[in-house]
């Protein structure tokens, strides 16, 4: 992530933390990902829609992850001024676990899972985040 999207979210993450709470890892994640074959169906029908004026493809819509010591951060990017809009969740990091890391060649993703919930979350990283991707994956621990 560079400079200014790193400030951007740390500015808006700073008046959340709590006493002694610290931010170790920030990245522009996915919550979830766009299938090849979904997005391809989707250009066609609608530039069957539109006459053959047009062709709309789906997009996920960016996010910010901010990992802290004792929590997971997550806002909506706004993806033209590169900035969080807004607060979308916040997850405790105690009893996490993850599964391993998914491949792929532009992106990479695992699957977050608590053990009090029966809900998971898919996070995906683009290929630039890597980097975050390793720092986040070692911090949580993997599902047995």
């Amino acid at each position: 992530m560079n400079g200014r999207r790193r400030r951007a979210l740390l500015t808006a993450v700073t008046p959340m933390l709590e006493p002694g709470e610290r931010v170790e890892v920030t990245s522009l994640v996915n919550l979830s990902s766009v299938s090849v074959r979904r997005t391809a169906a989707f250009g066609i029908a609608s530039a069957i829609a539109s006459g053959g004026s047009m062709a709309v493809i789906p997009a996920p819509t960016p996010m910010y992850l901010a990992l802290t010591d004792r929590r997971i951060l997550i806002f909506r990017a706004d993806p033209v001024f590169a900035k969080p809009v807004e607060h979308t969740m916040t997850i405790r990091r105690e009893g996490l676990f993850r599964s391993e890391v998914r491949e792929r060649i532009l992106n990479s993703s695992f699957v977050l899972c608590s053990p009090y919930g029966e809900t998971s979350l898919k996070i995906v990283f683009p290929l630039i985040e890597r980097k975050a991707r390793n720092l986040v994956a070692a911090a949580l621990p993997v599902a047995a």
